[in-house]
């Protein structure tokens, strides 16, 4: 994945949520959104 920086548009994704039903960019469209990305060596993971 390209690197991302303040103000590029979001990349596409489409995933599960905590409750098993699917959310993606487009189903989010026309909302505010906030997504934050972080490195997985700073995590506990």
């Amino acid at each position: 994945m390209p690197q991302l920086s303040t103000g590029d548009s979001a990349p596409k994704f489409d995933h599960r949520d905590q409750d098993g039903g699917g959310v993606s960019l487009d189903s989010l469209k026309g909302g505010r959104l906030v997504l934050y990305f972080f490195p997985k060596a700073d995590t506990a993971g």
